[in-house]
């Protein structure tokens, strides 16, 4: 089975890279949607992307410092460890084992705004460029059009290589919309994670988001093969619910 998560806007690009790393499929993409983002003055960031100037002015810079080059590696990191929002502190790649990672180099992927789709050992430089923004390139008027074709093409090649059929989606809906199901042509299997509150079962997003990263490391750990494989998931208190489960769609709760 090959998972799909989202990337964070939190990063962390302080700690060295050590161990091994590999370069991103999609860097000639990449380069072309940072050439309008360069072109962009604070205030045109701050409304496109909804930000603060203080981010505005981050990102900015970030854009000009970009290069589709990583030699010497300054400024880049492996994106499992470069990550570190919700789904990274449930994943905590930090403590996975050399296994642990290789298994995740086969079987993760991460979508990206800026990069398409990422293995975990891709190295990225630092970045923000969420999916679902309305940035025109050629003749696309977002990153969906961008990159729906080749993001859709790639799984589906990924999925080919490791002679599997099956997509475990622990992706935003910002960032699964960018599949097109349809061309794919795999089975999806969507978890959800819910928490009891006033007498009913409800998703948050924040316990989700690391869930999400829970589920992952869960997989990659125990050589998880199937959707029923994937009811054994028990961390931080959540079990199986068979009750509001359906095919392809299983519902873990806690509380």
């Amino acid at each position: 089975m090959l998972i799909l998560i989202s990337p964070s806007k939190t990063l962390n690009f302080e700690k060295p890279i050590t161990g091994l790393s590999t370069q991103p499929e999609f860097v000639k993409e990449a380069s072309r949607l940072i050439k309008p983002l360069r072109k962009l003055k604070i205030d045109q960031l701050m409304e496109l992307m909804d930000i603060s100037p203080k981010l505005a002015r981050l990102n900015q810079e970030r854009y000009y410092l970009w290069q589709p080059e990583f030699a010497g590696k300054a400024t880049a990191r492996q994106a499992i460890f470069a990550f570190r929002g919700n789904v990274y502190t449930g994943l905590d790649a930090d403590t996975l084992s050399p296994a642990d990672i290789e298994a995740a180099q086969q079987q993760l992927r991460i979508l990206s705004g800026l990069y398409g789709v990422l293995r975990p050992l891709d190295l990225i430089r630092p970045y923000r460029l969420e999916m679902g923004i309305d940035l025109e390139v050629g003749k696309c008027s977002n990153l969906y059009e961008f990159w729906q074709k080749k993001i859709t093409s790639k799984i589906r090649l990924d999925l080919d290589q490791i002679g599997s059929n099956m997509v475990i989606n622990l992706a935003s809906v910002e960032y699964y919309k960018v599949i097109d199901p349809k061309k794919l042509k795999a089975r999806i299997v969507t978890p959800e994670f819910r928490e009891a509150k006033e007498g009913t079962y409800k998703m948050i997003s924040f316990f989700a988001k690391e869930a999400r990263g829970m589920m992952t490391r869960f997989i990659l750990q125990n050589g998880i093969n199937s959707e029923e494989q994937l009811h054994a998931f028990d961390s931080d208190g959540y079990c199986y619910n068979g009750r509001i489960s359906i095919p392809g769609r299983p519902v873990f709760t806690r509380g």
